[in-house]
């Protein structure tokens, strides 16, 4: 082989490998923004499923609200005296307790029927006190007697919430209230309000307090007029 041959061929060989080295720098670019591409969508999408897992969580909740609130009742039969009544609408802005008419009784021959008192409040969670759940209280009877808690189920509706709002319409005056009481004669004694706001307003995990979102409802009270029960001979 001549020397013209010889250097030929080491070209040759050099131009391969620097091919083979740009290659090599053209596919660690590809797997890197293939990689980047997959971990973005990986992460996007288990984000999309933890709002869609939160709204679920929401509408749920709400729509068990709604269902009790429209439930709600008064009874006329009761001593109009009585500061404690086993029939009542009390309602703050974070806090609501109602009787209704709503209860299902679970286990056969028990001493229930299907009214109840329901109480919606928020509360510490169980297991980390830095987070605010909203619950439901369910009593399994109604009473009023002093010192005597009737037993009930207690539920979390919401974990990790911002905050809750209810707010009471009142069809006399024609406007929005932030509290109601039918057992204070100064305040709305003897009467429901015709329909109930409920705003819940949460986090999405990990996010900031500024990602917050209210979800907004309202139910619709069936009945306005208090219940007269008579007992035929």
């Amino acid at each position: 082989m001549s020397r013209r041959q010889r250097q030929r061929g080491r070209g040759q060989a050099g131009l391969t490998l620097i091919e083979v080295v740009i290659a090599l720098a053209i596919l660690a670019l590809m797997m890197s923004l293939a990689w980047s591409t997959t971990s973005t969508t990986s992460r996007v999408k288990r984000s999309f499923e933890e709002l869609q897992a939160r709204a679920g969580e929401i509408r749920v909740s709400s729509a068990r609200m709604v269902a009790d609130v429209e439930s709600a009742y008064l009874s006329n039969n009761e001593d109009s005296s009585w500061s404690d009544r086993r029939t009542r609408f009390i309602g703050k802005e974070e806090e609501l307790e109602f009787s209704s008419l709503g209860h299902t009784a679970l286990w056969a021959n028990a001493p229930e029927s299907e009214q109840t008192m329901i109480r919606y409040y928020l509360d510490n969670d169980r297991e980390d006190s830095s987070m605010t759940d909203l619950y439901r209280f369910e009593s399994r009877r109604l009473a009023n007697e002093p010192g005597v808690k009737p037993p009930g189920q207690l539920d979390v509706l919401v974990r990790d919430v911002a905050g809750v709002r209810f707010q009471y319409w009142d069809w006399k005056d024609k406007e929005w209230q932030t509290s109601w009481s039918s057992s204070s004669n100064d305040a709305q004694p003897g009467r429901l309000p015709s329909r109930v706001m409920i705003t819940v307003k949460v986090a999405p995990r990990g996010g900031d307090a500024g990602d917050e979102v209210e979800y907004t409802t309202q139910a619709r009270l069936m009945l306005q007029e208090r219940l007269n029960f008579f007992i035929s001979e």
